[in-house]
C-alpha cells in the first residue's frame, strides 16, 4: 500500500524559513514526477513546485526565488525549502507523487502558518 508521509510544517514569522519533507513508501514501481501543492482556506489547491525524475523543476511565479524543491531518489523523498516566507504563503501543503503504473497519490497535508 502506497503511503506518503509529510513533515515539517508549522508556525513561522514572516521572513522565516521552513523545510517540508514527503517520504513515499509501499511501491515497487519507479517514481516519475514529485511535487508540492497548497490550499489556503477558501481557495482552490494550487501548484507550488514540481520536480521530474531527471531533476527538472517548475515553480509557481509567486514562489520563484524563495522556494526550492529537491528530491532524494534513493529515499523516495521530496523536499520543499521555503525561505522568506510571507503571510500569503499560509496554507495546507500537500505532496504529490506520480508512480509508474500506479498513477498519482497525495499526501495528507501539512499546515504552514506565517505570521506577520
Amino acid at each position: 500500500q502506497v503511503q506518503l508521509v509529510e513533515s515539517g510544517g508549522g508556525l513561522v514569522q514572516s521572513g522565516g524559513s521552513l523545510r517540508l519533507s514527503c517520504a513515499a513508501s509501499g511501491s515497487i514501481f519507479p517514481i516519475y514526477d514529485m511535487g508540492w501543492y497548497r490550499q489556503a482556506s477558501g481557495n482552490q489547491r494550487e501548484l507550488v513546485a514540481t520536480i521530474t525524475s531527471g531533476g527538472s523543476t517548475n515553480y509557481a511565479d509567486s514562489v520563484k526565488g524563495r522556494f526550492a524543491i529537491s528530491r532524494d531518489n534513493a529515499k523516495n523523498t521530496v523536499y520543499l525549502q521555503m525561505n522568506y516566507l510571507k503571510p500569503e504563503d499560509t496554507a495546507a501543503y500537500y505532496c504529490n507523487v506520480r508512480f509508474a503504473h500506479l498513477g498519482t497519490y497525495w499526501g495528507q497535508g501539512t499546515q504552514v502558518v506565517v505570521s506577520s
